[in-house]
């Protein structure tokens, strides 16, 4: 329930900071029109609406998190950890760019076994993966198991739609429950998201 609530709290947010223009982010004095510059933030006067786009996706989504913690006056920032949240962005783009995923079709669903020769890599699947399966077990009906195998992780699917399962593959199946914006800001203020 926890989860829900700060997925509640951060869908209910501001949308992200307008980006700077590239003569502000080194020190220029010249601006973009249509931007001004106010004490600790931007604010856009072009009118027909803000300036989203936050120049890198990992950035843009570190940038959403700060946002929301500024915004709120009871942010406790004795506990904030924004590199937590950095280093799990990190082990985001392994998993999603950088591993090495074959699928097995099993009764009731799929097999998915991640890995990488890059230890880097081996390590951000099997956070990833275990983590995954531990949040997300009986999601959807379905069941996960999550196990390290030789150089990664292998995640087990199965419920009483298959084809689902097969069509949406590892990445698929690891994006399900949109639970990833909550975990990102439990992850910034200190909390552990995956604590029982």
């Amino acid at each position: 329930m926890i989860r829900f609530a700060l997925l509640t709290a951060l869908l209910a947010s501001p949308g992200l900071a307008p980006a700077q223009d590239a003569g502000a982010r080194h020190g220029g004095t010249h601006h973009a029109p249509g931007i001004a510059h106010h004490a600790h933030g931007m604010s856009t006067d072009a009118g027909d609406g803000e300036l989203m786009e936050g120049g890198q996706s990992a950035f843009a989504a570190i940038q959403e998190i700060v946002s929301q913690l500024m915004a709120d006056p009871e942010t406790d920032w004795s506990r904030i950890d924004v590199e937590a949240l950095r280093q799990h962005l990190i082990d985001m783009d392994n998993v999603t760019l950088r591993a090495r995923v074959r699928s097995h079709e099993i009764d009731g669903g799929a097999r998915f076994e991640a890995t990488s020769e890059d230890a880097g890599v081996t390590g951000s699947i099997r956070s990833m993966v275990s983590a995954h399966a531990a949040t997300m077990d009986g999601v959807e009906g379905w069941t996960m198991r999550a196990e390290e195998i030789a150089d990664g992780a292998a995640l087990t699917v199965t419920g009483a739609d298959p084809d689902r399962i097969k069509a949406l593959g590892f990445i698929g199946i690891m994006t399900v429950g949109m639970h990833h914006q909550a975990h990102h800001l439990a992850l910034a203020a200190g909390r552990n998201p995956h604590a029982h």
